[in-house]
């Protein structure tokens, strides 16, 4: 069967050393906020991105951009992140735009300065909002390295006035807009991402119903990351056939990361779509092609088969569409075509 290139809308590629001792502790019980409490989480790899040149972690970045390609994902929505200085949130997104230059893999680059507040600002988190919206986008958006601009809005890390501000700013330097929304508490993201016209409001676990409503009326994406409530081990999961049957386009996602889900294969994630959304297949392939390329300012050109797109298509050993979530668990991938050239297979 040929499809269409998959489309990862969600991930954060750039990153030093991994997290395997923070998945150990969960298995002991140990939630997400406890771990980002004691220095784990995200701060964890904030710290081995700023020990890292922009050689290092182009060289970490390139083969994981080839093991993208290799499972058939073809565009990639790639975050920074894991800098939070104006330094280091600058060498993520030169690395992403220096690997663009040498790699077939498409990567659509997003500045998420608003991960987390870091260490040095804990307790004084307007001071660090400060920074993002007076020196941190400024020089993003003159140098041009990302075309979107993301927050992580919950009440630990941005809430909804900070999430505010930065977007708004973002907003103004031209900057397209996508938001984590409601991922771990129903904080109003949801109704946020609407509120500013986003491209993507993504997770989404806690969203409520008028944040379905909110979506569907500003036209936003969700991008939901069925892996990553099973790798954290929430029972919360997003409400993702009800938002489908309320008209929303769904994008799946890996959300790839060192943390919360070391996972690349986005059929892995669409198979979880499948069994945790209760999506069908036709939805599957559409929330990883088409919904995917939407949400990234893309659907013009990628995202399905039809004369005067861009030749991005996959060969996968199924039988039919139907097979597409039924038949997981093994290689699937014969070929991979980027603009026209075969690059895989």
């Amino acid at each position: 069967m040929v499809v269409p290139g998959f489309v990862d809308a969600h991930t954060h590629p750039v990153f030093a050393g991994t997290r395997e001792g923070e998945f150990e502790q969960r298995t002991r019980g140990a939630t997400y906020l406890e771990i980002s409490a004691r220095g784990g989480g995200i701060l964890s790899s904030v710290r081995g991105v700023r020990g890292a040149s922009v050689e290092e972690l182009l060289a970490q970045l390139l083969p994981r951009l080839d093991r993208f390609l290799a499972l058939g994902t073809t565009t990639i929505e790639a975050k920074s992140g894991y800098g939070l200085t104006l330094e280091d949130e600058l060498k993520s997104l030169q690395v992403l735009r220096a690997a663009a230059a040498v790699h077939p893999l498409e990567i659509v680059p997003t500045f998420l300065g608003a991960h987390d507040v870091p260490a040095e600002h804990r307790g004084h988190t307007s001071r660090y909002v400060d920074l993002l919206v007076h020196e941190m986008l400024p020089a993003v958006a003159q140098q041009r390295l990302a075309e979107y601009c993301d927050v992580f809005t919950e009440a630990h890390t941005f809430d909804l006035d900070d999430s505010r501000r930065i977007l708004s700013r973002a907003r103004e330097l031209g900057l397209g807009l996508r938001v984590h929304a409601d991922q771990l508490t129903p904080l109003g993201g949801a109704e946020l991402a609407a509120e500013f016209g986003a491209a993507s409001a993504d997770h989404l676990e806690n969203v409520s119903a008028s944040g379905i409503d909110a979506l569907l009326a500003a036209g936003t994406v969700p991008v939901l990351c069925p892996l990553v409530p099973l790798v954290l081990r929430q029972e919360r999961e997003a409400p993702g056939r009800r938002m489908a049957d309320a008209g929303l386009p769904l994008a799946l996602s890996t959300d790839y990361n060192p943390g919360s889900c070391h996972c690349q294969n986005l059929h892995e994630a669409l198979v979880f779509g499948a069994l945790r959304y209760r999506l069908g297949a036709a939805e599957c392939l559409t929330a990883v092609t088409l919904n995917a390329a939407c949400s990234l300012g893309r659907g013009a050109r990628l995202g399905t088969l039809e004369p005067g797109k861009q030749a991005d298509f996959v060969l996968l050993d199924l039988a039919n569409l139907e097979q597409l979530a039924y038949d997981f668990g093994r290689p699937l991938v014969r070929g991979v075509w980027k603009r026209g050239a075969r690059v895989v297979g």
